[in-house]
């Protein structure tokens, strides 16, 4: 029975879905030292640059960076180091072949604990070129645009 229960939000990586299109997301565990898993619960940790692999049939997260934990001292751990995923063998087999096709990257989108346990949301995404981005960021600000006109519509009919 864990001590703590739901879902506790350390880090988002809200570039990626302006940087990406999603295809699929996948749940992995980290494998973490103890000062990093204390760092963590301080909720300090940047996603951001951070990336996915996979080499010799196992996943790993690089360049994601996780502070030294403040109270620890020798035993501190690097801050950006490469951290092994823990994924079922068939979705790492899923994940390579996605890769492997081409035009694939594996971008870390959420960093969290989940019942206690330190837990990346990692996606197989395609990056998005400049004109892609522009017209999703024209299709949320119509989308809006569009809500706003609703409300206002709605207020002067009553």
């Amino acid at each position: 029975m864990p001590r703590e229960r739901g879902e506790t939000v350390v880090a988002t990586n809200r570039r990626a879905r302006h940087e990406y299109t999603i295809e699929k997301t996948y749940e992995a565990g980290l494998v973490l030292t103890g000062t990093e898993v204390k760092s963590l619960r301080q909720g300090r940790a940047n996603i951001s640059d951070g990336y996915a692999y996979i080499n010799g049939g196992e996943a790993f997260l690089d360049a994601v960076h996780i502070p030294e934990y403040s109270q620890g001292h020798w035993t501190n751990h690097a801050s950006k180091r490469v951290r092994k995923l823990l994924l079922h063998k068939d979705e790492i087999i899923k994940l390579s072949h996605a890769v492997s096709a081409g035009g694939y990257t594996l971008v870390p989108l959420k960093l969290y604990f989940s019942d206690g346990r330190a837990k990346v949301e990692i996606a197989v995404a395609k990056g998005k070129r400049e004109y892609e981005k522009r017209q999703t960021i024209r299709e949320r600000e119509d989308k809006r645009e569009a809500e706003r006109a609703m409300r206002s519509r709605n207020r002067l009919g009553e």
